[in-house]
């Protein structure tokens, strides 16, 4: 009867993505061992003309962007009063946390001694360094993030008092986590512009930070719907009817934002072409890639997000949040990896091994299943029954 009993309580379990969550958990296991026992050079192809790789450029840049609705979905429930879209926050703030603090975790592997990671913030001082300005915010930022999700988490263990302490602060929290994604998502962009001659004119730009900055907002805006209708689909059982009812006006609400902010981010990247007057880079094959990023992945979905909006067609909003996520990152790889060191010959070239892709994957494995686990467990998408009437 145990026998039984436990083949029947694991067939749930053994779908065919969980089966290949497994496998990738296994493989970044053994890199991770590999990685730190090893050294860089036995799992990457990094080098002096390349020191940043996929590590950077997605683990990093990527996980930063997508984080982006933490800020973006407080701060228009909070600051902008849009009560609307309440039933958005935690789901918005439990994916900025995990995406920061998976960040950090990446870092871990990229740098050459992991353990001094946390130097320049306690133990050096550093402060020149635009690096220093970077890994101080973003180590905020993942506090601030922190505090905001422990309401959650002592509702569920009932906690009340230290709970209501807590949402007391709730404005200034969200007020001092835009101030720091405004630091640290512009600082990303600016870190680049320490290096003109080896990112292409096309994405060089003394206006990178402010596209980053701006490419954050539509990019966390566009993933929490995108989270938002993974969740539905797999997780609808645990959403109460305010989630439900609500989820509908999150849609409309944050596709109409991502529209307007993404032709604002097309005109102020055609102003910075017009500064640096590099229009007769359009004309070669890397403008031809520019052109494919800027009106395949920011002007056409702006186009279809505002057709979406007007049509109320929710399922056409959320493919085009894909759409979207898919070209934050498209940009973000440009920027790090494909624009980058344009000028050596192909044989000299970066392209991450199959080992740095893999442990990619397994990072974004781990976030996967810590969202399961912590959605399964505590009062994400639904209302605790306790605090309704704070809500």
């Amino acid at each position: 009867m145990m026998e039984r009993t436990s083949r029947i309580s694991l067939k749930p379990l053994m779908t065919p993505f969980n089966i290949m969550l497994g496998i990738i958990l296994a493989i970044g296991f053994i890199l991770t061992v590999l990685r730190f026992t090893g050294g860089l050079s036995a799992v990457t192809n990094l080098d002096d003309n390349n020191p940043w790789g996929i590590w950077i450029g997605f683990d990093l840049l990527c996980g930063v962007a997508l984080a982006a609705g933490g800020y973006t979905t407080s701060a228009a429930c909070y600051i902008f009063g849009l009560k609307r879209y309440h039933s958005a926050v935690r789901p918005a703030i439990l994916t900025a946390f995990l995406g920061y603090a998976l960040v950090v975790l990446a870092l871990h592997y990229d740098v050459g001694r992991p353990w001094r990671l946390p130097y320049p913030i306690f133990w050096q001082q550093g402060t020149t360094s635009l690096l220093f300005e970077v890994g101080l915010c973003v180590f905020l930022y993942l506090t601030v993030l922190f505090v905001e999700f422990t309401p959650a988490a002592f509702e569920w263990l009932g906690f009340s008092q230290i709970r209501d302490q807590i949402v007391k602060f709730t404005i200034i929290l969200t007020i001092f986590g835009v101030v720091l994604s405004t630091l640290h998502q512009s600082s990303l962009g600016a870190l680049y512009t320490i290096v003109p001659s080896k990112l292409h004119p096309l994405w060089y730009s003394g206006y990178l930070p402010v596209y980053f900055f701006i490419s954050s907002m539509f990019a966390g805006l566009s993933m929490v719907i995108f989270e938002g209708s993974l969740a539905h689909k797999h997780l609808h059982h645990k959403m109460d009817e305010t989630h439900l009812r609500e989820s509908d006006g999150v849609v409309l609400g944050f596709g109409k934002a991502a529209s307007f902010i993404m032709a604002g981010y097309v005109a102020i990247k055609v102003i910075g072409l017009a500064v640096d007057n590099n229009w007769h880079y359009l004309f070669t094959g890397y403008g031809a890639w520019f052109l494919f990023e800027l009106i395949g992945f920011v002007v056409l979905p702006s186009f279809v997000y505002a057709i979406g909006v007007r049509e109320k067609n929710i399922r056409l909003i959320q493919w085009t949040a894909v759409w979207t996520v898919i070209g934050i990152i498209l940009n973000r790889f440009n920027i790090s990896l494909i624009a980058f060191n344009w000028q050596l010959p192909s044989a000299e070239r970066y392209f991450p091994s199959w080992m740095e892709i893999c442990v990619s994957l397994f990072i974004v494995a781990i976030g996967i299943v810590a969202y399961r686990l912590i959605t399964a467990t505590l009062p994400i998408l639904y209302e605790h029954p306790n605090y309704r009437s704070d809500h």
